[in-house]
């Protein structure tokens, strides 16, 4: 299968079912089996999934994706070996970066919901070819794409993870930001913008945010 057809959806989903870390393996760049060129896409679709999971406190070494061709067993065998070290050191996928089996659930339930938005902004603002994994990196790692991620995926992910965890019961600002890792001053910018939005609602009763 052309690792191109590897659907940042794939990648939620492993983690959702408990992976402790998911690898990808493509063909080289520009020596594409399929003649689709698959392989950039592939790892643009990582680069984005891992800036994803810095966002919702995972830890983005956790996502690998290596080039290597059908001939390279060792070296297949030797990445795998290194990997497979690597989640070791990292611990059990959420245990490692100390957020419990409920706060995961919710912010990886938060970040499919985006998948279908994150796949418009690659595409309009984030679409890119480069000859090698190196300026891929370079590219998604800039401060221009910091600061666009931030603007068009980083505060629509901070409220879905706040409504999702509204969709379970009421929390106040306090309980959400323990919840989510945020902090209270940014838990109130969001809840300001989600009332004005008419996500959500302070239900003077029960002290606490709940959906509207």
């Amino acid at each position: 299968m052309c690792s191109g057809r590897v659907d940042l959806t794939f990648v939620l989903r492993a983690f959702s079912n408990g992976m402790d870390g998911v690898f990808i393996g493509g063909c080289y760049l520009n020596e594409c089996h399929y003649i689709t060129d698959g392989n950039h896409h592939a790892i643009s679709m990582v680069q984005i999934c891992k800036k994803l999971m810095q966002l919702i406190g995972l830890d983005p070494e956790r996502l690998r994706i290596e080039s290597m061709s059908a001939g390279e067993g060792i070296r297949f065998a030797e990445v795998m070996n290194e990997f497979s070290k690597k989640l070791r050191e990292l611990g059990p996928l959420g245990e490692g970066e100390e957020i419990d089996k409920n706060g995961l659930k919710l912010r990886l339930q938060a970040v499919n919901s985006l998948v279908p938005y994150v796949r418009l902004v690659e595409r309009e603002r984030l679409r890119v070819r480069f000859d090698s994994a190196e300026e891929y990196a370079d590219f998604f790692n800039s401060d221009e794409v910091n600061a666009l991620f931030k603007e068009l995926i980083g505060d629509k992910l901070a409220i879905s993870q706040i409504m999702a965890l509204l969709r379970v019961k009421p929390h106040s600002t306090g309980e959400i930001a323990e919840v989510l890792g945020l902090r209270p001053t940014e838990v109130s910018k969001y809840m300001k913008s989600s009332t004005r939005q008419g996500l959500a609602r302070f239900d003077m009763d029960q002290m606490r945010f709940v959906p509207a």
